[in-house]
């Protein structure tokens, strides 16, 4: 995708010693840590913090997928562009994509799939809300 697609979110991370393992590169667990800052600053802070205390609504991963094609590593700073879009009355799909200045291609793709829960951790149907 695109960073200047229409509804594409760029989000950038700055790469530190703590990301990385032994080899440098970024440990690849922390690329869902990166999707998650994402998709909270696409969806808007306020509005997810109103969600959990106001509706007793917050998300949660149904489904996560990733392919590492390329290692980011210490000093980086990376792009991370999502696209949501809304599955069903339940279900939001958000594709993630990592990208370094200068690479051809994404270093790092993803596809979240996320539901909402209330303070029971009962399914919801998915608010109103920018975003998806």
């Amino acid at each position: 995708m695109r960073a200047d697609e229409p509804g594409v979110h760029v989000h950038h991370v700055q790469i530190y010693y703590e990301d990385t393992d032994l080899s440098g590169a970024v440990y690849h667990a922390n690329y869902l840590k990166y999707f998650e800052r994402a998709r909270e600053h696409m969806l808007g802070p306020e509005e997810l913090v109103r969600l959990y205390y106001k509706e007793d609504t917050g998300f949660v991963v149904y489904r996560a997928g990733l392919t590492y094609r390329k290692s980011a590593g210490l000093g980086d700073t990376l792009e991370i562009r999502t696209l949501g879009e809304r599955t069903s009355p339940w279900r939001a799909l958000f594709h993630h994509e990592v990208w370094r200045e200068g690479e051809e291609h994404a270093l790092v793709t993803g596809e979240i799939e996320m539901v909402c829960v209330d303070g029971e951790n009962k399914l919801v149907p998915l608010p109103e809300m920018d975003g998806f």
